[in-house]
């Protein structure tokens, strides 16, 4: 028997597992398309459409009103900084709770998640209780920039966490170990070879903070006071736009923070995969 030439085309490997029946994949991805037109694609159109009731002429109005954009630059500005902590911070805590051991460890690993069983609004009243004017610790910070910026941390927190953790678990600790026997110091390790790996997983967790924070309301509403050109952000000016029956006004904000969100995430995007075809050259 002759071997096959170099040449000759080898047939696909076809895929296992469990596959939709003949006309299947139709059906399911029209499924698909249908529930996520339903629950995002239609609502999002009707606001867009709703923001230009009036012309984009309203529409700019709207966005630039010197309350509007003292909002906006509250809540995007605050966003930014807690994308940065959140970023170091939320690093720093998933290497403790998969490189360390100590007791407690299980009770830590589960307080993470505390933000997303609350209620936002459960979270504010917390923060209220703990910086308030009664506070048991003797630090007021409520009606001020900083309790904005609290708050968004605390909704906030699990994100780049719950990120990092698993990539962090699938670390190839032999790599770490073979760098040190040849001299490298913590630092360079670090930089070569640990954070090159969590580089997307960090990326990934800041734009789901990002997002969350910049659309956050419930655990913002007690403890900033939404005092207009100081602690008022994005979100609670919408809502009280709403309450003025200013429906236009309203969506017209939330389409500017939409299309924000949407243009930053693309950018984060962008630059991690550029970052992982940089470090993979």
């Amino acid at each position: 028997m002759t071997p096959p030439s170099a040449n000759t085309a080898v047939a696909p490997t076809p895929k296992l597992g469990l596959r939709a029946p003949f006309g299947g994949e139709v059906l399911v991805r029209g499924t698909v398309l249908m529930w996520l037109s339903i629950i995002v694609l239609i609502p999002l159109g009707a606001v867009v459409f709703r923001s230009f009731d009036e012309g984009a002429g309203a529409f700019w109005e709207a966005i630039s009103e010197p309350e509007a954009v003292a909002a906006i630059k509250l809540t995007v500005i605050t966003s930014f900084v807690i994308v940065v902590i959140n970023a170091l911070m939320g690093t720093l805590i998933a290497w403790v709770l998969v490189r360390d051991e100590f007791p407690g460890k299980r009770i830590v690993n589960s307080i993470i998640d505390l933000p997303f069983a609350l209620p936002t609004i459960v979270a504010g009243l917390t923060l209220l209780a703990l910086y308030g004017n009664d506070s048991p610790i003797g630090v007021n910070v409520t009606y001020t920039k900083v309790a904005v910026g609290l708050a968004l941390l605390f909704v906030t927190l699990p994100f780049v966490v719950r990120a990092v953790q698993p990539v962090l678990h699938e670390l190839d600790e032999e790599m770490e170990e073979a760098a040190a026997s040849l001299g490298a110091s913590n630092l360079r390790i670090f930089r070569s070879i640990i954070l090159p790996n969590l580089t997307p997983a960090i990326i990934a967790g800041c734009a789901l903070a990002f997002a969350r924070a910049i659309g956050e309301f419930g655990s913002l509403v007690l403890i900033t006071g939404n005092i207009p050109f100081d602690t008022q952000v994005a979100s609670v000016y919408i809502f009280g736009r709403i309450e003025s029956d200013n429906t236009t006004a309203a969506a017209a904000v939330a389409v500017f923070l939409l299309v924000l969100s949407v243009v930053i995430l693309f950018a984060l995007n962008l630059f991690g995969r550029w970052r992982s075809r940089h470090e993979r050259g």
